[in-house]
Protein backbone atom coordinates (compact mmCIF):
# COMPACT_ATOMS: atom_id res chain seq x y z
CA UNK A 1 0.00 0.00 0.00
CA UNK A 2 2.32 2.42 -1.23
CA UNK A 3 1.83 6.19 0.08
CA UNK A 4 2.10 8.18 -2.49
CA UNK A 5 1.33 11.55 -0.41
CA UNK A 6 0.26 12.85 2.77
CA UNK A 7 -0.53 16.95 3.35
CA UNK A 8 -2.61 18.87 5.30
CA UNK A 9 -3.28 15.60 7.56
CA UNK A 10 -4.54 13.57 4.85
CA UNK A 11 -2.67 10.66 3.26
CA UNK A 12 -3.14 9.48 -0.15
CA UNK A 13 -2.18 5.93 -1.59
CA UNK A 14 -3.44 3.19 -3.58
CA UNK A 15 -2.58 -0.72 -3.00
CA UNK A 16 -0.88 -3.13 -5.06
CA UNK A 17 -3.13 -4.76 -7.19
CA UNK A 18 -5.46 -1.73 -7.99
CA UNK A 19 -7.80 -1.75 -10.68
CA UNK A 20 -8.89 1.04 -13.85
CA UNK A 21 -9.91 3.38 -13.34
CA UNK A 22 -6.96 5.09 -11.98
CA UNK A 23 -7.91 6.16 -8.48
CA UNK A 24 -6.33 7.23 -5.29
CA UNK A 25 -7.48 5.99 -1.76
CA UNK A 26 -7.27 8.65 0.94
CA UNK A 27 -7.28 8.84 4.64
CA UNK A 28 -7.27 11.30 7.82
CA UNK A 29 -8.01 10.20 11.16
CA UNK A 30 -11.77 10.52 10.48
CA UNK A 31 -12.11 8.05 7.82
CA UNK A 32 -11.17 7.07 4.48
CA UNK A 33 -12.48 7.75 0.87
CA UNK A 34 -11.87 7.15 -2.52
CA UNK A 35 -10.81 9.81 -5.40
CA UNK A 36 -11.35 8.60 -9.37
CA UNK A 37 -8.48 10.47 -11.46
CA UNK A 38 -10.09 9.50 -14.79
CA UNK A 39 -11.78 9.70 -17.07
CA UNK A 40 -12.52 13.07 -14.49
CA UNK A 41 -11.73 13.90 -10.52
CA UNK A 42 -14.39 12.65 -8.89
CA UNK A 43 -15.73 11.37 -5.44
CA UNK A 44 -16.02 7.61 -5.87
CA UNK A 45 -16.62 6.70 -1.88
CA UNK A 46 -16.07 8.12 1.02
CA UNK A 47 -16.29 6.88 4.90
CA UNK A 48 -16.60 9.10 7.62
CA UNK A 49 -14.32 11.85 6.16
CA UNK A 50 -15.88 15.40 6.64
CA UNK A 51 -17.04 17.72 3.60
CA UNK A 52 -14.09 20.35 4.07
CA UNK A 53 -11.52 17.51 4.52
CA UNK A 54 -12.93 15.95 0.84
CA UNK A 55 -13.17 19.39 -0.87
CA UNK A 56 -9.59 19.97 0.07
CA UNK A 57 -8.52 16.23 -0.79
CA UNK A 58 -10.10 17.21 -4.53
CA UNK A 59 -7.98 20.52 -4.40
CA UNK A 60 -4.53 18.59 -3.96
CA UNK A 61 -5.80 15.85 -6.06
CA UNK A 62 -6.38 18.76 -9.10
CA UNK A 63 -3.24 20.01 -8.08
CA UNK A 64 -1.11 16.99 -8.55
CA UNK A 65 -3.40 14.74 -10.57
CA UNK A 66 -0.61 14.49 -13.12
CA UNK A 67 2.20 12.75 -10.63
CA UNK A 68 -0.65 10.51 -9.10
CA UNK A 69 -1.47 9.09 -12.40
CA UNK A 70 2.50 8.87 -13.09
CA UNK A 71 3.28 7.34 -9.87
CA UNK A 72 0.23 4.42 -10.45
CA UNK A 73 1.91 3.47 -13.70
CA UNK A 74 5.48 3.30 -12.59
CA UNK A 75 3.95 1.08 -9.71
CA UNK A 76 1.51 -0.85 -11.87
CA UNK A 77 3.97 -1.21 -14.51
CA UNK A 78 2.12 0.37 -17.59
Amino acid sequence: MPTILVIFGLRFYFFANEHLPIHVHLENGDGIAKIALEPEIELVENNGIKPKDIKRAICIVEQYKEEFIEKWKEFHGE
